[in-house]
């Protein structure tokens, strides 16, 4: 049970906290959580940040209801390409029976963990964002790049009507971006993961049909037994993935394809043997694998099933794009060197899951996940989900250092 919501304990501004803390609490009590999240207060927000720091503050309706918001803080040379630093303002739902606190409280223990949705997954990248752009201005700071922070909706559900309509729009392409962060994952280690490439999400609908009859008799080709082989094909394939995972120990999540049966239907009554029946499995896949080989051995495993046993895409991902991580890209040189010079110890995979990133990347722009939590538990869709404070304040110091970075790369070729 939650407990009872005495004000002082849920987040009047304590005096002695961080104001970089403070604005990150404030953003976190902003209930953007889908499926109904609350986006206009959380526009709002992000413009009157805009007017403080001296930003340019855009707005981009791509489609009813779904805002982009642009801070911009433009470089000494804006004809060169532009640093884009991305982020999402919705959360995932909360089962709040399972919070030890109210989940848009922010509620801040005595150890400083900030307990909300979205402390990890992505509000306190948002705000490092701000607060290193805010610390590097009031220094005084100036770059030849210029830079964007881009505040997105829609990437809990896919980003659909989110980045992946942003990036096809004349808005997106005024920008003239160059390079961009997004999200990345905690990391329970002293080491910060990056992510250079993401799986590529599939979600397929397996439908079945068969002869129906009396739930008494031995029918046979029923639907039932047509879809029992084709799960069998398909969890015994994500078992020797799991046990792939498993035994080869360089790997990670990242590198071996997931699959999971998520819906089972079919059947109208005890006694009737159905006519028809329907699953559907998500499916994540690796940048390394061949999609079109990979798509072959479905079709393959709906055939052996039997007769009239057909998939159709709910979601087919099909950009392998990935950012280079060779020393000799001048983006992520700028981005390592800037870690290796602040002895930050660095882990590049592949994303497991899927975020905006795809989207850029498919756009032909590098992109790299990268979100500045270690020694910290993975908790981004979990039940309490929280940062530390000393690692949110963290964060910050690593962004002081890479906007520079990143905004200063030298002219390319393709600028001169």
């Amino acid at each position: 049970m939650l407990p009872e919501k005495d004000p002082k304990r849920l987040g009047d501004r304590d005096p002695k906290e961080d104001p970089s803390v403070t604005l990150f609490r404030e953003y976190l009590r902003i209930k953007t959580v889908q499926p109904d999240p609350d986006y206009d207060t959380a526009v709002k927000f992000l413009e009157r940040i805009g007017s403080e720091l001296g930003l340019q503050c855009q707005k981009v309706e791509v489609c009813p209801g779904r805002v982009i918001t642009i801070l911009t803080w433009r470089g000494t040379n804006p004809q060169l390409c532009s640093i884009l630093l991305n982020s999402h303002t919705d959360v995932v739902p909360v089962f709040e029976e399972y919070w030890r606190y109210d989940p848009f409280s922010a509620f801040k223990d005595s150890e400083g963990n900030i307990y909300a949705r979205g402390a990890q997954d992505m509000k306190c990248v948002s705000i490092q964002y701000i607060e290193a752009i805010r610390r590097l201005k009031a220094e005084g700071r100036h770059f030849p790049r210029t830079i964007h922070m881009s505040f997105v909706p829609d990437e809990e559900i896919g980003g659909h009507k989110g980045m992946e309509m942003f990036v096809k729009r004349p808005e997106f392409a005024t920008l003239n971006v160059g390079f961009a962060l997004d999200e990345g994952l905690a990391n329970p280690t002293d080491t910060f993961t990056v992510f250079y490439g993401e799986k590529c999400p599939w979600w397929i609908k397996v439908k079945v049909e068969g002869n129906p009859g009396h739930g008494s008799r031995f029918i046979e080709n029923t639907a039932a037994e047509k879809m029992h082989r084709v799960i069998t094909s398909f969890l015994e394939f994500r078992e020797r993935e799991k046990q792939r995972l498993k035994s080869e120990k360089h790997l990670t999540l990242g590198d071996v394809t997931s699959l999971n049966l998520t819906m089972l239907n079919g059947g109208i009554s005890f006694n009737v043997v159905p006519s028809e029946m329907s699953a559907a499995f998500d499916i994540r896949i690796p940048p390394t694998v061949d999609l079109k080989a990979f798509e072959e051995q479905l079709t393959s495993w709906c055939r052996a099933a039997g007769e009239g046993v057909t998939y159709e895409f709910h979601q087919k991902y099909t950009d392998q794009s990935v950012t280079s991580t060779e020393e000799s890209d001048p983006w992520w040189k700028a981005f390592s060197g800037t870690c290796r010079d602040m002895h930050m110890k660095l882990k590049c995979e592949i994303f497991p899951a899927a975020t905006d990133s795809r989207y850029i990347r498919a756009a032909g722009l590098p992109a790299i996940g990268f979100s500045p939590m270690n020694r910290t538990p993975v908790l981004l869709h979990d039940h309490n989900e929280f940062l530390n404070e000393q690692v949110f304040l963290h964060g910050i110091e690593i962004y002081a250092h890479l906007i520079p970075a990143l905004a200063s790369v030298p002219p390319l070729p393709a600028e001169a």
